[in-house]
């Protein structure tokens, strides 16, 4: 009887008081920029920034990296992501998932451009003919799907290699396994500060708005409103500022990095391609 009762007893002490409820943790929501840089770059620049907005915004991020800016995109695109940096959602196709832009990075528009080294002998598309062209992958919108279009429209037949990122593509070109690259004008101007390398452009294109952070619907729109609002107020906060400063000097950005609010109107420029493009870059 005796030991009966102790069993009892420690099975009601196990039990939790009546009217309690064990508190849910706070959510974890990942985040994932397209990768611009090789990895170790990317994960540099992104961490000290996601740290900070998930401190001050009360909202924890975690920073979500693929390989290749391709694989990052896959997560946006299978719903394990629940904020981007990324232009890669303006398709028509995409544009059904219900994303939000909140904000963009404050900087100058970008251009697709073809580049060579600057000491190549091509100065022509044309002369780009049967060979090899360097793009960061089949989801960068700017380097690969405008430039690409624009090889297609002047029927100059290339082969397409796909490096992983912008920075492994431009060592393809200067190691001289590409004859050319497809890139993004701002990543351009990174890589030679960052490398003292000189590029020939060929080709450029008319201005598209730089990246947006963007929201997925599942996100409660508070918890979207204190993630934005640390975004836009890094600039203006001294330990934010600081962080800023180190992520522009680590790239070489040609002006000091901070963010600002967009919207969708922003990125017009973005669906008026993708109206005219070729079907298999949609």
């Amino acid at each position: 009887m005796v030991t009966i009762f102790r069993v009892l007893a420690t099975c009601m002490l196990a039990l939790p008081m009546a009217g309690s409820v064990a508190a849910a943790p706070p959510p974890v929501y990942n985040f994932s920029p397209v990768n611009q840089y090789n990895l170790q770059v990317s994960a540099s620049f992104w961490n000290p920034i996601v740290r900070y907005v998930s401190e001050k915004s009360g909202v924890t991020l975690n920073l979500k990296l693929g390989r290749t800016s391709a694989d990052t995109t896959s997560f946006v695109l299978a719903r394990e992501v629940d904020f981007a940096f990324t232009n890669h959602l303006f398709s028509p196709e995409r544009s059904k998932m219900g994303w939000t832009v909140f904000g963009r990075r404050n900087a100058a528009p970008v251009r697709a451009q073809i580049v060579v080294p600057a000491d190549s002998k091509v100065t022509r598309l044309a002369q780009l003919g049967n060979s090899i062209v360097a793009f960061p992958g089949p989801e960068a919108l700017i380097a690969y799907k405008v430039a690409y279009a624009e090889l297609m429209r002047e029927k100059v037949p290339v082969t397409v290699a796909f490096a992983g990122n912008m920075d492994a593509a431009f060592t393809q070109l200067f190691s001289g396994r590409a004859k050319a690259a497809g890139a993004n004008s701002q990543l351009v101007q990174n890589y030679s500060g960052r490398e003292n390398k000189d590029f020939r452009v060929l080709w450029s294109s008319p201005p598209f708005n730089d990246l947006a952070l963007m929201a997925s619907p599942r996100v409660p729109k508070e918890q979207v409103s204190a993630v934005a609002k640390a975004f836009l107020e890094m600039q203006r906060d001294p330990e934010g500022r600081r962080i800023l400063e180190a992520a522009s000097e680590l790239v070489h950005a040609p002006e000091p990095l901070s963010f600002v609010a967009a919207s969708e109107a922003d990125y017009a420029a973005y669906r008026r391609f993708y109206a005219d493009a070729p079907a298999e870059l949609r």
